[in-house]
Order: structure tokens, then sequence, then C-alpha cells
């Protein structure tokens, strides 16, 4: 293996050696680096070309969450952009995946799929990935929740009532998904409507919201009623049960409305849409408003702790909710150490892929899960 040093004509931000794992999984699976990497001092291709004469023809089936994934990698690293490996795997792409998208509720076809990082002060990390069409991306930008809320507005006063391609409902859709990863005081996050249902993994950084996204869910279930009752039972008072059955009666008809031969995307819009009644959102406001930020946390600890059969609900601390979230760089990736000087192995000339070795820094093995 030669050494040599690495020219950052592309990117002087992108860290080399990102781009070298980035080339070498590239060729792991089989699979060219993109076009424009195709340089003989970018890192990427450097990585590449060691990978293919390590691998030769020994490579992995390239899913499309493999495909994805690099994509995304790629994408991140381009940008500067913190990707946490260790649990944002083809895996974890798997299931944050969807057939329709939250925001538009159009179905997604493979070429309009887009991952975007709900909370834009955040990298690409498990708990702030969400799928959805590259309309509703693209439109969301750099949007924090209460500047998409803006948007409904505006909308509403539009003359086709559109902005920027999105109708008023889809972005009171889209201001509810932000607001699940920002930290809100309870006060506000308990007079917020759920437009959306939180997507599989994504982490609700407001017990409020989590406890209203349980009911919610509840509701949709063939049990969940039964279930439902158990929660009230553990209510700390006869008044907060009554004001707990009266939030139910108010959005039961809505759920009835859906009929019971309803798939689950028709089930859960009717669900959702639910939360635009007034009465629904007074009888959930006189509710939330009762209850403080501690005795939530207890009620959903004792959910997932197995209160309610059935149901599973994962809790984490708050600095283990945004783990990997790079919140303390604004979401960019750390400063590449000793840019412009870093050495990394590529092959010399002639150089036979038994020789071809991983770079002594790699941490994870190709899919981004630890290694034994």
């Amino acid at each position: 293996m030669a050494q040599t040093s690495i020219a950052h004509a592309h990117t002087p931000l992108a860290d080399p050696q990102v781009g070298f794992d980035l080339g070498w999984d590239h060729a792991r699976h089989g699979l060219l680096p993109p076009p424009e990497q195709w340089l003989d001092g970018n890192p990427l291709y450097q990585g590449w070309r060691a990978g293919k004469a390590c691998f030769g023809e020994r490579t992995l089936h390239a899913s499309r969450r493999v495909r994805l994934w690099l994509a995304l990698r790629v994408h991140a690293w381009l940008r500067h952009r913190a990707f946490e490996l260790a649990e944002v795997t083809p895996h974890y792409l798997g299931q944050i995946e969807v057939a329709q998208c939250p925001i538009t509720r159009l179905a997604l076809a493979q070429a309009d799929v887009s991952v975007d990082r709900v909370c834009d002060q955040a990298g690409y990390a498990a708990g702030n990935l969400a799928m959805m069409s590259v309309q509703a991306n693209q439109a969301k930008g750099a949007r924090r929740w209460d500047e998409a809320l803006a948007q409904v507005h505006r909308a509403e006063a539009a003359d086709d009532g559109r902005v920027d391609g999105l109708p008023a409902a889809a972005w009171a859709r889209l201001a509810t998904l932000i607001s699940f990863v920002t930290p809100l005081p309870h006060e506000q996050a308990a007079r917020l409507p759920l437009h959306v249902l939180p997507p599989n993994r994504l982490r609700l950084l407001n017990p409020v919201q989590g406890l209203q996204a349980l009911v919610t869910r509840e509701l949709g279930r063939p049990d969940g009623m039964r279930r439902l009752r158990e929660l009230a039972a553990l209510l700390p008072s006869d008044s907060l049960r009554l004001d707990f059955h009266r939030l139910l009666s108010a959005m039961l008809p809505r759920r009835l409305e859906a009929g019971r031969d309803a798939d689950a995307w028709a089930l859960r819009h009717a669900l959702e849409d639910a939360w635009s009644d007034g009465r629904v959102n007074r009888c959930w406001q006189r509710l939330a408003l009762q209850l403080d930020e501690a005795l939530i946390e207890r009620l959903l600890q004792r959910c997932a702790n197995g209160a309610l059969c059935g149901t599973r609900v994962l809790l984490h601390e708050l600095e283990r909710a945004t783990e990997g979230w790079a919140l303390e760089r604004g979401g960019w990736a750390p400063a590449p150490a000793q840019a412009g000087r870093r050495v990394l192995p590529v092959l010399a000339a002639g150089a036979g892929a038994e020789r071809a070795r991983i770079a002594a820094s790699r941490a994870r093995t190709v899919d981004g899960h630890l290694p034994a």
C-alpha cells in the first residue's frame, strides 16, 4: 500500500477519511461511485479503488435500501453534514420507509423518495429522520415549526390555496412534524393539534405530544378502546378521568366515519383530521393543561413497563434521545483532523488485491453496525 496525500479540490470541508470509507463501501457492494467523484485526487474515488482491489468480485448484494443509504451518506458528506453510522443503517431506513408521503398524502414513487432531517439543526441520526416526497422536503427546507405554521396562514390567504406548492393542510402537517423534534414549553406543546401522526422511529422530545400520539394511535386499533380505558385508570383523579373520556367521545365519531373496512392509511388520515375539529382540541387542552411533564412521563413510563398490554412505548432520556444529532454543531460534521495533510492508503500501480488493507481508522462494518 503506497501512501499519498489527498487533494481537496472537490470541497475543503468534506472529511477525506469519511469519503474514503464511502468509496470502500461502494466497492464492497459492487457499486460505482457517483460519476462526478471519479477524480484521482478524490478520497471517495480512492476508497473505491482500494475496495475494488480488495474485494474484486466478492461483493455484497446492493439492495434498494443499501443504495439509498449510500446515496444519503454521499449527500451528507458533500454538504459537511453529520451522519451517525451506528444506528442509521440500511435496516433503519427500511423501518422508516413509507408507501405514502405523510405530508402530501400521495403515493411515493421510487424516484420521489426523500429522507429528511426533520430538525434542520441536527444531523442524519436515528430519531431525526422521516421519509417523505421530494416536493414536501424541498418546501420544508430549513424552516422551523413556527415558520411552517406561518405558511398555513399564507396558503389560506392565497388565491389557489397553496404556497410553495403545498396547500394549507400539508403545511399544518409539516409544522406538527417539526414540532415533535423541537423542545417546547409544556403549555405550548399541549395546545398543538396532532395534524400528523409521528413517523416510525421519530423521537418525540415533548412528553405531552407523546401522550397525544399514543391516544390517537390506540383509537385506530381494534382493541384500542380497552387499552385506553386501562390508560384512563392510571390517571390520579376522577376529574382527569372524566376529561379523558370527554376527549375520547369527541374523537370517536371521526374514527367511526372512516368505517370498519378502512385501510391503514385511510384510518390514519381520519384520525389525523380529527385534530382539525375544534371540540377535539378543546377537550384535549382541558385535559393536557391539567397535567405536568412529570406526571405525563410517569404515565408513559408505566405504559413502557407494560401497563397497557400490547402497546410498545420506548422512552429515552433527553440526552440519549438526541445522541448523535450533533446539536452542539448545528448538525454539521466535525472539522476534519489535520485537513489538507491527511494521509490515506491507496493502491500503488501493480499492487495485488491481497495487499489491500482496511484503513485502521475504520471503526464500523459496512452496514453501519459496530463490529463484533
